[in-house]
């Protein structure tokens, strides 16, 4: 079975990953310091090493964060693995996030207590990225599919966001752009209803 990737923009996930990583030394040698003071430098040592080793972790976990879907199978692959189902998945939400002035628009799916994180475009200002048509076609069948009631919604969704990039509409008169814009601003991630998604999709036709 052909895994296809969903990945918006790789050579992000690695910047990301070394802007954390060295947060992580900032951090840890500030938190070393002040312990430091207090307690000595063996102390400090310890703590700021703790610390910066915490968040050096985290740093290597995202960059290591592989996603991708396996016929309608959601799987994420870090360490180990987690999988979705979409057709059985009894969680779809659509999520925004604003950091930085950059939106990311996502979709959390969940099937018992896994829950996964798919991003499908990150925008800043006029333009961003976004999944590669392939991944968003193949992700509108799978929704499709879906027994979930929201499913058909999302598919529906992410037909028309391939069905804007056919036509060439530039990023701010496609779908996922126009949603990550009404989105509130003030919230660094939000969630939106699946009834707000379902007047969006119906406003497309």
């Amino acid at each position: 079975m052909e895994a296809i990737p969903l990945t918006v923009a790789p050579g992000m996930t690695r910047k990301r990953g070394c802007a954390t990583a060295v947060v992580a030394l900032v951090l840890g040698a500030a938190v070393g310091g002040a312990v430091g003071l207090l307690g000595g430098r063996t102390a400090g040592l310890v703590s700021g090493g703790v610390v910066a080793a915490c968040f050096l972790f985290v740093a290597w976990a995202a960059a290591r964060r592989r996603l991708s879907l396996e016929g309608t199978a959601v799987v994420a692959r870090t360490l180990g693995s987690k999988t979705v189902d979409l057709r059985r998945a009894d969680r779809i939400e659509l999520m925004v996030s604003d950091v930085r002035g950059m939106r990311t628009v996502s979709v959390l799916v969940g099937q018992g207590r896994r829950t996964i994180n798919i991003s499908l475009a990150v925008y800043a200002g006029t333009g961003g990225r976004e999944l590669g048509v392939l991944a968003i076609r193949k992700l509108a069948d799978a929704f499709a599919a879906s027994e979930h009631t929201a499913g058909l919604v999302f598919s529906q969704l992410l037909v028309a966001q391939l069905r804007a990039e056919a036509q060439g509409a530039p990023a701010a008169d496609r779908p996922l752009y126009q949603l990550a814009a009404t989105a509130p601003q003030g919230k660094v991630v939000q969630r939106l209803s699946a009834d707000a998604v379902t007047r969006f999709v119906a406003s497309l036709d």
